[in-house]
């Protein structure tokens, strides 16, 4: 039997494009035979979709052309800056009473914790170990450029009408300094019209779930029409086959690439991001206290320095400041200037408290440590602890 094409303008199938197609029998529905696996189209959009643009040659689609090197800047180097003032680099020590309430607060917060030792113990000695902490940051803008897709709805269509803009000409808008952001652009003079690769320009695919049947096998009586001896199935009517719920007896379905619009907008999509890259070191003291209990805190400002690039600190009174400040500001302008445009830098200072406070309770000697601004308590050896169970 020859096939028949049932396209039509405002319902496009598959019957043209699928040799698979068997018209209806006699008092039976119409069915597609499995899709072949090119009438699928393709997962991915083929090269060929992409026109060449000057300046644009390493994008491509999926997974962007990576990240562009931004061209060299346009400001002098920086030059050093004297270093900052020295006035009473020592926070005063916390009171007693301060140190109390804060291990007070602190037993209270934990379920497993007897309030005990910061009623009845007793205080013996309290040592500062104030310590200093060196933050940069380096405020960046990289960009990355890839080719894109979206259903064709009369979009402007500019490709090669002007010159391209390279990829860092086109104007982009900044966060606030130090604030993390993304924006997505759409490059000019890229934006052309082709045949969706996906429905290759039918606006609809065949239905996976009935392999463009449009109907399924009743559930109901397997397919037999019958449900017991002679009694006619009532979910199918007989027919041992119903309608598939997915397509509505269609046997395909509106393409997801172009929403059925049969043709894409094809365009090179410009990603600018802005990060906020920081590192930060602190200066090791002796009190015992753990440094990673510091990054949770917040200290004094002593000094700060904001700049299109910083000039490492100078005359800091404690030498590993100052070798920090050298390494990181090194470190920094040499892997981040490579793969993205500094935009901003900023350095800073901090004088962090810590207090050791030595106490006794029940006989026995017992320390915990009281820092940052936030007088945060680090005691790893609770002398009043329970086992809590949870039934």
């Amino acid at each position: 039997m020859e096939h028949q094409p049932i396209m039509s303008h405002q319902n496009r199938t598959y019957g043209v494009a699928n040799p698979g197609y068997v018209p209806a029998a006699q008092g039976g529905p119409a069915m597609f035979a499995p899709p072949a696996a090119e009438s699928q189209g393709p997962s991915a959009p083929p090269a060929s979709m992409f026109d060449s643009m000057p300046g644009y040659e390493g994008t491509v689609a999926g997974g962007g052309g990576g990240f562009l090197p931004p061209p060299m800047p346009a400001y002098p180097v920086p030059q050093p800056e004297p270093g900052p003032e020295q006035p009473q680099w020592n926070i005063p020590s916390i009171s007693e009473d301060t140190a109390w309430e804060a291990f007070a607060l602190f037993a209270s917060n934990k379920c497993c914790y007897s309030s005990a030792p910061a009623k009845d113990g007793v205080i013996t000695s309290m040592e500062a170990f104030n310590t200093y902490r060196y933050r940069l940051e380096t405020f960046t803008e990289s960009r990355c450029t890839e080719w894109s897709h979206e259903p064709y709805n009369g979009q402007s269509v500019d490709a090669f009408a002007q010159s391209l803009p390279g990829p860092w000409d086109i104007p982009a808008k900044s966060p606030n300094f130090f604030l993390d952001g993304k924006q997505s652009i759409k490059v000019p003079y890229t934006s052309s019209v082709k045949t969706c690769h996906v429905c290759v320009g039918m606006g609809r695919r065949p239905c996976k779930d009935c392999a463009g049947a449009g109907n399924k096998v009743c559930w109901v009586c397997n397919g037999s029409g019958y449900r017991h001896g002679d009694d006619r199935c009532h979910h199918c009517s007989g027919r041992g086959r119903e309608n598939c719920s997915h397509c509505h007896g269609q046997g395909s379905r509106q393409c997801d690439t172009c929403h059925g619009k049969q043709q894409l907008l094809v365009y090179i999509n410009l990603t600018v991001k802005w990060t906020n890259n920081s590192d930060s070191y602190v200066v090791e003291q002796s009190s015992g206290l753990q440094l990673d209990n510091l990054s949770k805190v917040s200290g004094k400002e002593l000094f700060r320095d904001s700049q299109y690039m910083v000039y490492p600190v100078m005359g800091f009174p404690d030498p590993t400041v100052v070798q920090a400040a050298q390494r990181l500001v090194s470190e920094h302008q040499g892997k981040y200037s490579q793969t993205s445009r500094i935009l901003q830098q900023r350095q800073t200072i901090e004088l962090i408290p810590v207090t050791k406070v030595t106490y006794l309770w029940k006989g026995k000697s017992h320390i915990y440590f009281v820092y940052g601004n936030e007088f945060k308590v680090n005691a790893d050896n609770y002398p009043a602890t329970c086992c809590c169970t949870v039934m």
